[in-house]
C-alpha cells in the first residue's frame, strides 16, 4: 500500500525532475497547446523508463509512477505553452 508521503514524494520528484523541467522547456517551443501537451506527455512516458526502477536490482516501475509522470509532463507542457503565449503579448 502506498502511503501519502510516498505519493507526495513521487509527485514532487516528477515536478522537479525530467517530466517537469523538460516538459516546460518543450512546451515553450510551441504556441499550440495540443502539441505542447503531446510533447510533455511523451517526456512523461519516457522519463520513468530512463530514470525509474533499477534493472540490476529488479525494482519495478509502478503504474502510479507512469501516471504521475504523464500527468505532470502534460501539465508542464501546457504551462510552458502558456508562458510562451503570454510572454509574446507583453
Amino acid at each position: 500500500m502506498l502511503s501519502f508521503l510516498d505519493l507526495l514524494g513521487t509527485i514532487g520528484a516528477s515536478i522537479l525532475g525530467l517530466p517537469g523541467i523538460l516538459g516546460v522547456a518543450l512546451g515553450m517551443m510551441t504556441r499550440n497547446p495540443m502539441v505542447a501537451a503531446i510533447l510533455g506527455g511523451g517526456v512523461g512516458v519516457v522519463s520513468p523508463l530512463l530514470l525509474g526502477g533499477s534493472h540490476s536490482t529488479h525494482v519495478p516501475i509502478t503504474p502510479l509512477e507512469y501516471a504521475v509522470a504523464l500527468v505532470v509532463g502534460v501539465l508542464a507542457g501546457l504551462i510552458g505553452c502558456t508562458i510562451r503565449r503570454r510572454g509574446a503579448t507583453v
